[in-house]
């Protein structure tokens, strides 16, 4: 199994390498074509690194345990991300994609900075980044270190090689390498999960004598899996920062700026929803998959306290060559959110710190500097991946919970004719990051989401209504 799955993935790293050193020729001078493709990739380009840096290894790995442990409530947290993903993209997005063209950002912070006449704000929002997405960053990186810790080749070697990875697919062309990568990457996931549930379902549950009786037994014995089975609290604390996930992080809201015409973008959204909607059900459908034969072996408890290993276990149980192609899918789907968030921090790490602070910015420094946060930034994560501090779902949403105060003030900006003074929006980031940081002193990383606070509302509401209030009162 080992020398099967080392081969695989020295094919798909070999492969990966070669597109992101052919998208160089895609490449134009300057930081514009670094960070955002100089606003000429395809509809289907953008499709695919938009999904791709959306659907990392909590999908694989995490959603499939979140799904193992509690059910089919699952499915309605993510569907409740994509539904509102599409909403804001068919709205709101095609709003500030026509802004950014006109306006030539190539980070968020450029969207604010400017709308807020504020460098202040830029300033405060790119250090927000930085350390909000570290734990999503960790997260990716600990994922693929799960894989390689279930194949016995060690923990650490899977997270130092998934930041290898990562930095190697950045820094060769920025965007272009990125994107090129994550549509490589999003179609080696897609077809390798169809591959697994087929699998699981054709050979798996039947070999173990998992019929259909047997199968929804196991999923209703004791706590009923296929009923909702979270309290709305949770449900509430868990879903509210995804369905602004769109407008707060970085690395999707600079997708938004990279179609090259109003009709690629249309075909952005449309390819995207496809792939989020087939890529969600295969995920949550192999985590049922998994519940019934974990059942049938009587093994739910062994996985109750780490159920981030569940997908590597059952997989694991696959011929030798179809559990390395799922496993280098899931490694796939980890690298393509790393870099595609290492990129958007980085770009706007050099945007407020050189290239506005600077007379005469050179655009060559400035892309030494992206590519020198990069590395930075991945070796904080490597630092945090292997010390395992939480969930993968957990650590990927917490840090949209960091982002949440994000969402009203860049909504007041762009659709308010007369603004707020620069000074509003920085109260309200303060604000909201203060409750995140207040309820996760309180309750732990793993709990800051869930625990109830005030009036028995989890944190992401009251971050919200903390971040809100500067921008409405008079």
């Amino acid at each position: 199994m080992i020398v099967e799955f080392i081969a695989i993935l020295v094919l798909f790293f070999v492969g990966g390498s070669i597109i992101a050193v052919y998208s160089r020729r895609f490449l134009g001078a300057g930081s514009r074509e670094f960070f955002v493709g100089g606003y000429r990739v395809g509809g289907f380009l953008s499709a695919m690194t938009y999904a791709a840096t959306t659907y990392s290894a909590f999908m694989m790995i995490g959603l499939a345990g979140l799904t193992f442990a509690t059910g089919i409530t699952a499915l309605g947290f993510e569907l409740a991300y994509l539904a509102s993903t599409l909403l804001l993209l068919s709205t709101v997005g095609v709003f500030m994609w026509r802004r950014a063209r006109e306006r030539r950002w190539i980070s968020p912070t450029d969207m604010l900075t400017e709308l807020y006449s504020s460098k202040v704000l830029g300033v405060v929002i790119a250090v927000l980044y930085l350390f909000a997405l570290v734990p999503y960053t960790s997260a990716q990186l600990k994922g693929i270190g799960e894989i390689f810790a279930s194949l016995g080749i060690g923990f650490e070697v899977g997270v130092i090689f998934a930041a290898f990875a990562t930095a190697l697919w950045t820094i060769v062309a920025g965007l272009w390498s990125v994107a090129s990568t994550d549509a490589y990457q999003g179609i080696w996931v897609l077809v390798s999960s169809l591959a697994a549930i087929l699998w699981l379902y054709l050979f798996l549950l039947p070999s173990n004598g998992i019929n259909y009786t047997k199968f929804v037994e196991y999923l209703t014995k004791g706590q009923n899996l296929l009923t909702f089975t979270w309290s709305p609290q949770i449900f509430i604390g868990m879903t509210l920062p995804w369905l602004f996930f769109a407008l707060t992080n970085p690395q999707v809201v600079q997708r938004l700026y990279i179609p090259r015409d109003e009709k690629a973008f249309r075909r952005m959204t449309k390819y995207f929803s496809i792939y989020g909607f087939t890529y969600t059900l295969i995920c949550v459908m192999l985590g049922l998959g998994y519940r019934a034969y974990i059942s049938g072996l009587g093994m739910v408890q062994q996985f109750a306290s780490n159920r981030d290993a569940v997908a590597p276990f059952v997989l694991s149980k696959a011929h030798a060559i179809l559990a390395a192609i799922v496993f280098t899918s899931i490694i796939a789907a980890a690298i393509s959110t790393a870099d595609s968030i290492v990129l958007s921090v980085a770009s706007a790490i050099s945007r407020e710190f050189y290239e506005k602070v600077v007379a005469s910015p050179k655009e060559r420094i400035s892309i030494a500097i992206s590519n020198s946060v990069t590395i930075v930034m991945l070796i904080i994560a490597v630092m945090f991946a292997i010390a395992k501090v939480g969930y993968v779902v957990e650590l990927s949403v917490a840090s949209s919970a960091y982002l949440l105060p994000l969402a009203p003030i860049t909504l007041v900006a762009l659709f308010k004719k007369q603004r707020k003074r620069c000074w509003e929006p920085i109260i309200s980031l303060v604000l909201g990051e203060a409750v995140a940081a207040y309820a996760t002193l309180c309750y732990g990383p793993a709990k800051v989401l869930t625990a109830p606070m005030a009036l028995s509302m989890p944190a992401p509401v009251w971050i919200l209504i903390a971040s809100v209030m500067p921008l409405i009162l008079p």
